[in-house]
């Protein structure tokens, strides 16, 4: 069994999720008391908060490192909008990245989907490094159009379901948000950020839902046992 390294606590809700979904897909898979070889490399998001993501490659590249001494064979990075810095510090630590995208676009493309909408952060939604990955894998990616709705998506994440807290409200807001971009073309909608499986999943609709939490945490234990 290969032994696995967890950058989590971006955050620590979903951390746990990980930590989960890993053991049971490896006790699944080999019975008994079989569970995951694995390291929890939990980062205070307040220091990453403090520091914005943009500037936070020192936090997760020093959380790797540490991971590294401790003799894993692969990194994994608990939150999608870490991946901002996935290849490079898959580069600068020399080992192997199970990166949270591409594990998702091939979820997505079994399905023969073609245009897809993303729901994530703000970084995750804005920025291009995750929607490029998606896109190198031929996919039209979607994103909520208004400036106001994406700086909502951030508030709950920040304020709510990164502190565990769920509310109806909340729910139905991303269920409305999620079906604007069914009704703009997308044939599924990507769950992409680790907290957001916590509101709302496949049972809220009727086209298909990929949660990123579940697809990266099943690559994962594909890769411990491999």
């Amino acid at each position: 069994m290969k032994k696995i390294g967890l950058v989590g606590g971006i955050s620590w809700v979903s951390t746990i999720d990980y930590y989960k979904l890993i053991n049971e897909g490896v006790n699944k898979k080999l019975g008994g008391l079989q569970f995951a070889e694995c390291l929890i490399y939990s980062l205070n998001f307040g220091d990453i908060q403090e520091k914005t993501w943009q500037n936070s490659y020192e936090l997760l590249l020093n959380a790797c490192l540490s991971l590294k001494k401790s003799g894993i064979d692969a990194i994994v990075l608990c939150a999608n909008t870490a991946h901002l810095y996935a290849d490079e510090l898959e580069k600068e630590v020399g080992l192997p990245l199970i990166h949270i995208g591409t594990e998702t676009a091939k979820a997505i493309t079994q399905k023969n989907i073609t245009t897809i909408g993303l729901l994530g952060t703000q970084f995750t939604m804005e920025m291009d490094f995750y929607k490029d990955r998606l896109k190198s894998f031929g996919l039209q990616v979607l994103i909520p159009e208004k400036q106001e709705t994406r700086d909502y998506i951030q508030y709950v994440l920040k304020e709510e379901l990164g502190r565990g807290i769920v509310t109806p409200e909340s729910k139905q807001n991303y269920i409305k948000i999620a079906n604007e971009l069914i009704s703009r073309g997308a044939q599924g909608i990507i769950l992409g950020c680790t907290e957001i499986p916590m509101l709302i999943d496949q049972s809220d609709f009727s086209v298909p839902v990929f949660d990123t939490t579940k697809i990266h945490s099943e690559a994962i234990v594909d890769f411990i046992l491999s």
